[in-house]
């Protein structure tokens, strides 16, 4: 019986083991992967900022440079305005207190509650 407690205390204390080797491992590639999508997004901001300068220098050939830089500067700042507007739309929309959750506490709290005076009335 004491080996069993023995061997049976080292299995839990190898598996725990090899579940923290194992979450470490996880963490470690979850932080490989969050600076890609970092890397990711600078590079796309290159990449925008490289779209808009070509776009300027497009139409740059039938028009004069600063009238090129004005209507591509008024196209972004019109989506931009568009973008802000389609997102207060989505944040009015969203609640600070999580309803469906609120309810199901409460319902389990009530049914804890009608449980325990069951109980108490049987035991009376």
């Amino acid at each position: 019986m004491t080996r069993l407690s023995e061997q049976t205390s080292r299995l839990v204390r190898d598996e725990l083991q090899l579940a923290q080797t194992e979450i470490k491992a996880s963490a470690k590639h979850a932080g490989v992967g969050a600076g890609l999508f970092g890397v990711a997004g600078v590079l796309a901001w290159f990449g925008a900022g490289a779209i808009i300068t070509t776009a300027i220098a497009a139409l740059a050939l039938t028009l004069p440079v600063w009238a090129s830089a004005l209507i591509v500067g008024a196209v972004l700042l019109i989506a931009a305005g568009i973008a802000a507007l389609a997102g207060k739309k989505q944040v009015r929309q969203t609640s600070p207190t999580p309803e469906r959750t609120l309810g199901n506490v409460k319902r389990d709290v009530q049914e804890v509650q009608e449980a325990r005076h069951r109980d108490h009335a049987q035991q009376s």
